[in-house]
């Protein structure tokens, strides 16, 4: 039901923008028989409302993957580096809430690990809104940081990197299976800010999948069941994203493409020194005002790399 309405949505916006642009040419004509320069004018700038309009629909045409209409959960690691890539990591989640926040998206988070200096090491967000996942999985993979370290004492130029997945929320939709002899169940306490709202009970719950090594945490809930059943939602979203994964590498290798290995792939530079400048890697899309990049203005990048995905497989 939840598709066919969306379906219904999108044939009805095409449709009802069909008649603007309709109505609008009855008008124009009718405006130039009377010669009527003012109503000429009114009807240029409807016009160009429209051009706009036709311009963002068009472009969701490439947002037609099985889930890109899909909520989406966000999980952001911090690589080698300790402080430094723990640091960067705080960096891009403030820069993806930054992002979800200018789209009126909701973004509760399900789990956060704080480094011991600074920085976080690991983060899990959720992200509600529409086509959330289509346009975040075009961050998926790693996002290299080079700047002057305020961490050094030196002042010296460090790289750091940090690991971006990306996992449509179609839970309740697709089924997965998950023996419960396979799971290993840990609970502690969840790392608040002390005082009376630090936790006195272990309501935090980790949940390990065995024979995969898939972890799921979550200690951000009120009670150790709200916490597990989220843990439980964030291991089954993350099953199933294996699952798609390996389905997409299986089908590289009979196409004899080159699959990628995960680490040694980066897919973006963020470059602070000794110029400023963020570019993607599988694009060539570069700009050079990094803070407006990292401030959560990432729609150039997400827009250049879901239309070179079009073109490719058009191509294909």
């Amino acid at each position: 039901m939840q598709e066919l309405a969306a379906l219904r949505e999108e044939v009805g916006g095409w449709r009802g923008l069909a008649h603007r642009v309709a109505d609008l040419l009855d008008l124009l004509e009718l405006a130039t028989a009377d010669g009527d320069e003012n109503l000429i004018s009114e009807i240029e700038a409807d016009a160009e409302v429209l051009e706009a309009e036709l311009e963002r629909r068009e472009f969701l045409l490439h947002l037609s993957g099985p889930y890109d209409q899909r909520d989406a959960i966000l999980a952001i690691h911090a690589g080698a580096g300790g402080t430094e890539s723990q640091d960067w990591t705080e960096m891009l989640l403030r820069m993806y809430l930054r992002w979800a926040e200018g789209r009126g998206f909701k973004t509760p988070i399900y789990d956060l690990s704080r480094g011991e200096e600074a920085g976080i090491k690991s983060v899990t967000v959720s992200v509600a809104g529409s086509y959330a996942y289509g346009y975040l999985r075009s961050e998926r993979g790693v996002h290299r940081l080079v700047r002057l370290s305020p961490f050094d004492a030196a002042h010296r130029r460090h790289t750091s990197f940090a690991l971006v997945e990306v996992m449509p929320d179609v839970l309740g939709e697709i089924e997965v299976q998950i023996d419960p002899h396979d799971l290993r169940v840990d609970t502690y306490r969840s790392s608040g800010p002390g005082g009376q709202h630090m936790q006195k009970s272990s309501t935090a719950v980790r949940i390990t999948h065995v024979p995969t090594g898939i972890v799921a945490t979550c200690e951000n809930e009120r009670s150790q069941a709200q916490n597990r059943a989220m843990a439980m939602r964030i291991l089954q979203v993350r099953l199933l994203e294996l699952e798609q994964r390996k389905r997409e590498e299986e089908q590289a290798r009979l196409k004899g493409e080159h699959v990628e290995a995960g680490w040694g792939n980066q897919i973006r530079s963020y470059v602070l020194h000794p110029y400023r400048m963020v570019k993607d890697l599988r694009t060539g899309y570069q700009v050079g005002n990094a803070d407006a990049v990292l401030d959560g203005d990432l729609d150039g990048f997400m827009e250049a790399y879901l239309r070179s995905q079009d073109f490719g497989e058009r191509l294909n």
